[in-house]
């Protein structure tokens, strides 16, 4: 039985996830300061989710996007299709990703960082979409040290199939196995490091009336959604669902998936629940009352170690290309 719910910009998720954002903003041409080349008046700058004309600055006042912020006790996996995001964090980590790219960040016992989403192009708009994953830890993990990585959108494998009819459909795999797919590797101390945790995150492309069989999951209590998020409908066996639905699939079956009259794509997420308490208030994610006051205690006599940075919404140069530097000085490119 397949049970459906309609989406918002913020998913409700189920263990292991927390949540999952989906933020997808038609930014305007920028100006000099790679903010949005308009005026701002009417926003509630510092605060801004109410979507006016198509786009938010969020906790931004210059450039959009999410200045430092503390995170305790999960992980982000932030998956860029348009756009990019610039990282600072406290460990010393600054990164430019996005156009496929993930990041994905271990927060473990504190880290501070910063999401900035720099416009660059000062002649055309500058669209960008995204979804931020939030995947627990489970107790034994939630205070280990913060390790961030980058998934080059070139290093993601993407599996193609072809049906009987010619048609096509692809997957992108952050994570979890399909196939012969290479998987790029988790943070070490991530749930999803487990092999008997069965967690997936796919991403899923069906070409307007194509068909495919999403396999059947392999751990015995794995929990599966399907998220539709951009095409028009998705018949999942014979149920039919629409744009901005989510649908919990049983797991343990195949399902067979079939596009409506234009493409359609999917977020996949799943994974075996971590099955402990959990105590949330903002950023902070941990089992018991007590570990949440020591999280907001600890955040406000050390800083996760600091903010390194002069600002606290950094950003890189106009010019820079997608890179990343991790806080032992090793730099990656994409």
């Amino acid at each position: 039985m397949r049970q459906t719910v309609p989406l918002g910009a913020q998913w409700p998720t189920l263990d292991p996830f927390l949540f999952c954002a989906h933020h997808d903003d038609a930014y305007p041409p920028a100006n000099a300061q790679m903010g949005p080349a308009t005026s701002l008046a009417g926003r509630n700058i510092g605060m801004d989710f109410d979507g006016i004309d198509g786009w938010n600055m969020y906790h931004g006042s210059v450039v959009p996007g999410f200045p430092q912020h503390p995170h305790r006790g999960f992980e982000t996996v932030t998956i860029v299709r348009t756009g990019l995001i610039d990282h600072s964090d406290s460990m010393g980590a600054v990164a430019r990703f996005g156009r496929g790219d993930v990041q994905w960040l271990t927060a473990g016992r504190g880290v501070v960082h910063s999401e900035m989403f720099p416009l660059l192009d000062e002649h055309g708009p500058n669209p960008l979409e995204l979804f931020q994953i939030w995947l627990n830890l489970p107790s034994v993990d939630k205070m280990t040290d913060p390790y961030f990585t980058m998934i080059w959108d070139a290093d993601i494998p993407r599996v193609t199939t072809v049906d009987d009819s010619g048609r096509t459909t692809e997957i992108a795999v952050v994570a979890g196995a399909l196939g012969d797919a290479t998987v790029p590797t988790p943070p070490p101390n991530s749930w999803a490091a487990r092999a008997e945790a069965d967690v997936a995150i796919w991403l899923i492309r069906v070409d307007a009336h194509a068909s495919w069989e999403l396999p059947a999951a392999k751990g015995a209590d794995t929990v599966r959604t399907l998220y539709c998020c951009e095409g028009d409908t998705l018949s999942i066996g014979d149920t039919v669902v629409v744009n901005d639905t989510a649908a919990l699939l049983d797991p343990h079956q195949s399902a067979p998936l079939t596009a409506g009259d234009r493409a359609v794509e999917c977020l996949l997420l799943q994974g075996r629940p971590i099955g402990e308490p959990v105590e949330r208030y903002g950023p902070f994610v941990m089992n018991t009352r007590e570990e949440l006051e020591q999280a907001f205690s600890d955040y406000r006599a050390t800083q996760f170690g600091g903010w390194p940075w002069p600002t606290d919404d950094p950003v890189h140069a106009r010019d820079a290309e997608r890179f990343a530097r991790h806080d032992d000085g090793r730099v990656e490119t994409s």
